[in-house]
């Protein structure tokens, strides 16, 4: 009895390195105040690991994209979520996430201002190899990662998961350094094969490392279960296209870290 006791206090200090850490993170964007989630495990003394910046839908930072962050960090990674409406704007309803999302979509300088702003909070992490940091962005986040990746953001790759995928300004193209991972539902109504082919044009003229990963019959949302099961509303959640995506990502991940 007397060896187990001090073999359990003997594990206190590594089991309380292992317990994650998550929080909500103030930072700034010019004036204003954003407010974020970090979660990661505690690394071995003198060593950093790679960041992760998620980037949720048009509803905002929620449980769903947190849950992420956690997941990321079980993984080895520091996770964090960003804000692009501000401290405080989180929409009730689709309404006002299409309102919101539409003032960064039709002004795609602001949105990048945002994007960057949280890729900043990042590398300033005390845990974070600033050399090693990777974006995944969802639905109007996977249009942030874009973005984030037009506007010459030196990291390693961005993956966007039912994102918008339309070409504003092909040009931006060739300011891309990150790697791209596009995971794409084949018959997403909001992402016509138009703007597939215009960001396969773009990307192709930028000669970025580049893939794109077409979900066969599936829509909009497939990785959120909020969207429910109904794919003839255009949004929809599907479990295997869930798991498929997840896989890849993780996949991508572990190549582009591993790869620098």
């Amino acid at each position: 009895m007397f060896k187990l006791l001090v073999l359990a206090f003997s594990l206190l200090p590594a089991l309380a390195l292992a317990q994650m850490t998550t929080k909500d993170v103030e930072y700034k964007d010019g004036d204003t105040i954003l407010e974020g989630f970090v979660a990661y495990n505690t690394p071995a003394a003198g060593t950093k690991i790679p960041g992760v910046l998620v980037f949720p839908d048009w509803m905002g930072v929620s449980d769903h994209y947190k849950e992420i962050a956690e997941k990321l960090a079980n993984m080895g990674y520091v996770a964090f979520v960003a804000d692009v409406y501000g401290r405080g704007v989180r929409p009730k309803n689709a309404d006002e996430a299409a309102k919101e999302a539409g003032k960064y979509k039709g002004d795609r300088k602001l949105f990048k201002e945002r994007v960057t702003a949280a890729l900043k909070q990042l590398k300033t992490h005390v845990f974070v190899d600033p050399k090693k940091i990777a974006a995944i962005g969802y639905c109007f986040g996977g249009t942030g990662v874009i973005e984030l990746a037009r506007s010459g953001a030196d990291i390693a790759g961005v993956v966007s998961v039912h994102g918008g995928l339309d070409s504003p300004n092909p040009e931006e193209g060739k300011a891309i350094k990150a790697k791209i991972l596009a995971i794409h539902g084949a018959d997403d109504p909001f992402v016509p094969q138009k703007d597939v082919n215009a960001f396969i044009e773009e990307i192709k003229t930028g000669k970025v490392d580049w893939q794109l990963l077409i979900l066969g019959n599936n829509v909009h949302g497939f990785t959120n279960p909020a969207a429910g099961s109904d794919k003839s509303k255009g949004v929809a959640y599907d479990v295997k296209a869930d798991k498929r995506s997840w896989n890849a990502m993780k996949d991508f991940l572990d190549e582009i870290f591993k790869s620098q």
